[in-house]
């Protein structure tokens, strides 16, 4: 097990998963995706025990506390230990009804099925 004293925050990141590479880590806290205490981070800034870290990653936030430091790469159940993860539930997705897909080289629709088509997609023509 690879527990540090200080830990920067690239490498947390890394070393917990939250991205496939440190360069990855580091370039998200140079964009300032990257919240430590409520305040942006920098790649070289150390961590403790107990800060909470607030990660953007593809428009959700995720939040952890910090509960180990470690600073390679290890398993992932490991990996999993050394956070407390926060983070809400994602917002359910919404249904989206079914459009119809013509076949190719089926040519153009006709004037009855493009109006078909717009009742589905919920638009209307006059």
């Amino acid at each position: 097990m690879s527990e540090a004293a200080s830990a920067r925050v690239d490498a947390w990141l890394w070393a917990t998963r939250f991205y496939k590479t440190r360069s990855a880590a580091t370039a998200a806290c140079r964009a300032g995706h990257v919240r430590v205490n409520g305040d942006r981070a920098k790649a070289a800034q150390n961590l403790k025990v107990g800060d909470e870290v607030r990660v953007r990653i593809s428009g959700f936030d995720r939040i952890a506390i910090v509960e180990k430091l470690i600073v390679k790469r290890v398993g992932a159940t490991i990996a999993a230990s050394a956070l407390r993860d926060l983070t809400p539930p994602p917002p359910p997705r919404t249904e989206v009804a079914a459009v119809p897909v013509r076949d190719r080289g089926a040519g153009r629709p006709t004037k009855r099925e493009r109006r078909d088509i717009e009742k589905l997609r919920g638009r209307d023509l006059e």
